[in-house]
């Protein structure tokens, strides 16, 4: 494949040093061919490094994946017989492959290019015929084949596989629509058919050129007609599962259902609605249930006219609702493939209990979850559930809802003894996934368990575990991206988030995280936006006036944190151990909170911190979130160790993502000289050690 690439000036030449990630790892000279590696562990570093280029790997981590089961002084021994390996290789390729610290180890990027980079850079550059020729070469051939050095090295290869996978179909299909834009058919079909060797879901069954961009579709809730009050959940429920069966066919791209949901009654034309969810097709319909007896209509309208383009009636019975379910997802398939003139592979409904009775009590319970706020709704959804799986032992999905209604139950249920809770949520998920282990909300619920126990490592291990096995579900990448900002490590993090947002558009909670993203990477202005579109979609955000004070806007900070009490109020309540207050109290308190978090005064701050101080030495629930909160938007690092230092709750994680906003007076949290004792007692600093270095934060030390 000759030399790397490297760009200059827009433009592309030819590197010294040249890496081979697909197939079996090699390092290559332009002029001198293939460079010998005996060492195969110093071949593995090297590719390692190659793999996540810009991101330093400390020498901790690497000696203990690569040399499982060796005394810690041996292991480092080895990686020092390793990299003195690879020093010598700086001769023949003319400078510093590695660059080597005390603690850590980095690529130098910009003497050794790897076969994905000079793949990506045809393909951007528009020089398709490279980029062929290329994909040719790769072929199916997996990434760093046949390096093997045990479960932790496997556990490393599998999650730099899903990326570099990930990284390859992005460039793709962004090279298939460019082309598909210039009406270019023939290297459309070139390219299309390089790609198929590797993606075979990309390859044409009828049509001579298919294009291989996801049409993005919205199911809207159906109608429930001539149905008991209160039965709509058996409508949403159809349509749920529609959701998920859609997002099956790997032609679309099927909006999630909090988006789809937002527009229940809504009375906006369809080409509106269409174009707020960024989706060309919609999916409409009602459903009318007589006892055993069920009927659905569904229509399938253009986004860009709001013209009908196909419609259907089902008839079935509660006896086949599964059949029937598929039966409707079949046809829609077939009716947007044929809409569309693309081939799509039709979608399979996995039936998931043979308890009629379980089903109803599941949708029951799946629609009240979705509601979220009121009174008693959780409690009444997870007595549901708890009916469903007595019923049926082996519901897996009504034992994942389960847990997820509980989950939900120890943040916004005062009194929830937290650690019993959590433990039966996991609990929940592992009867789930010994029935169906490719559920990968499970995964992320599980993650979330870990987290409780100070298992961060074992928390992400779970996260990644779940996008690997449900990547189009937006819950499954929003709940890893949160994860990963949760260890400072935003720039990774925000992929996952802003692949969440792109599928579940008017999901105000996902806009709410990523709000605190923006914060920790410094983008005021897109933190004060995503903030503001949180609350525009009906969800509190105390972050938009954390973000107008970042801005130095502190009047309209302090207006918009003092307004987020209209709805937490009224949905969230008081911690246990603490009466309601008064209307009169309630303002004066959230007067305070909101001058002591955004007013940018230090007077104000200090009254603040000591009302929480006064809270902490009071509450029942010391670790709650109405103490950990402010507690890291003002920066007030003592009394966060002293709560989530002592325990990390469901309740009180979120925390976590906020503090590392690089913005006055957070950044005195994570500055702090107990910060790092802090983040070891904790497991955080486990999570840096296996997954990388804190955006913030510089590597542990620069000496060689």
């Amino acid at each position: 494949m000759g030399g790397a690439t490297q760009r200059e000036g827009g433009r592309l030449h030819l590197d010294a040093c040249h890496a081979t990630l697909f197939g079996s790892f090699q390092l290559n000279l332009a002029t001198n061919g293939e460079v010998t590696i005996s060492n195969k562990r110093a071949r593995a570093v090297l590719a390692m490094l190659c793999i996540e280029p810009h991101t330093p790997l400390d020498r901790s981590y690497l000696s203990k994946i690569l040399w499982p089961g060796r005394f810690d002084a041996h292991a480092k021994a080895s990686l020092r017989q390793c990299l003195l390996e690879l020093g010598k290789l700086q001769s023949p390729c003319g400078a510093n492959l590695v660059l080597i610290t005390r603690n850590a180890v980095a690529l130098n990027s910009e003497v050794l290019r790897t076969d994905l980079d000079e793949l990506e850079a045809c393909l951007t550059d528009g020089d398709y015929a490279a980029g062929v020729e290329r994909l040719a070469t790769i072929a199916a051939r997996p990434v760093l084949d046949q390096m093997e050095f045990g479960e932790a090295f496997t556990e490393w290869l599998s999650r730099a596989r899903i990326d570099c996978e990930r990284r390859l179909r992005v460039a793709v299909e962004t090279a298939l629509a460019a082309l598909e834009a210039q009406d270019d058919t023939e290297k459309h079909a070139l390219l299309l058919a390089s790609w198929s060797v590797r993606d075979p879901d990309a390859r044409p069954i009828a049509a001579p050129i298919v294009s291989d961009r996801k049409t993005r579709i919205a199911v809207l809730p159906f109608k429930s007609l001539g149905s008991a009050e209160g039965a709509d959940y058996f409508a949403d429920g159809m349509v749920d599962e529609l959701i998920t069966t859609l997002g099956q066919v790997p032609q679309l791209l099927v909006a999630g259902r909090t988006s789809s949901f937002h527009f229940r009654d809504n009375a906006s034309p369809p080409r509106q609605i269409a174009r707020a969810l960024g989706v060309s097709h919609l999916i409409e319909g009602s459903v009318q249930r007589q006892g055993e007896q069920v009927r659905i209509h569904v229509h399938l309208i253009a986004g860009d006219t709001g013209f009908e383009l196909w419609g259907q009636r089902f008839d079935g019975t509660l006896d086949n609702v599964f059949a029937l379910q598929e039966k409707v997802a079949q046809a829609i398939t077939t009716a947007i493939s044929g809409a569309l003139d693309i081939a799509m592979r039709a979608p399979v409904v996995a039936g998931m209990t043979h308890s009629k009775e379980a089903y109803d009590l599941f949708l029951q319970g799946r629609a009240l979850n979705a509601r979220l706020f009121g009174d008693g709704v959780l409690t009444r959804a997870a007595e549901l559930l708890d009916q469903a799986v007595t019923l049926d032992p082996h519901f897996a999905e009504a034992w994942v809802l389960l847990a997820d209604v509980r989950q939900r139950m120890c943040i916004y249920i005062a009194g929830t003894n937290q650690t019993e809770a959590s433990a039966a949520i996991a609990d929940c998920v592992r009867k789930a996934l010994a029935i169906k282990p490719d559920l990968g909300q499970a995964y992320g619920l599980l993650a979330l368990h870990e987290i409780t126990r100070n298992n961060i490592v074992g928390s992400l291990d779970m996260a990644y575990k779940g996008y690997a096995v449900e990547p189009n579900n937006p819950a499954v990448a929003v709940r890893l991206g949160n994860l990963l900002l949760f260890c400072g490590l935003t720039s990774q993090g925000m992929r996952y988030l802003d692949e969440a947002i792109e599928q579940d558009p008017a999901d105000g909670r996902h806009y709410m995280v990523r709000s605190a993203g923006q914060l920790n990477l410094g983008k005021i202005d897109a933190a004060i936006a995503d903030a503001q579109r949180c609350v525009d979609l009906g969800f509190p955000s105390l972050r938009l006036g954390v973000a107008y004070a970042a801005a130095g806007n502190h009047d309209l900070a302090v207006d918009c944190y003092q307004q987020t009490r209209l709805m937490l109020n009224n949905t969230v309540p008081p911690p246990s151990g603490v009466a309601p207050m008064s209307p009169e109290m309630m303002d004066a308190y959230w007067l305070v909170a909101a001058k002591g978090v955004c007013s940018g005064r230090s007077e104000d701050r200090e009254t603040y911190c000591r009302t929480l101080d006064f809270l902490h030495a009071t509450m029942v629930e010391k670790e709650h979130l109405a103490i950990t909160a402010p507690a890291v938007f003002m920066g007030y690092a003592d009394l966060l160790f002293k709560t989530i230092g002592t325990r990390l709750t469901l309740q009180n994680l979120a925390c976590l993502m906020s503090i590392w906003a690089d913005i006055d007076p957070i950044r005195q949290i994570w500055q702090h000289p107990e910060f790092i004792p802090f983040a070891q007692r904790i497991g955080m600093a486990d999570a840096w050690d296996k997954y990388g270095w804190p955006d913030l934060l510089p590597p542990p030390s620069n000496r060689v």
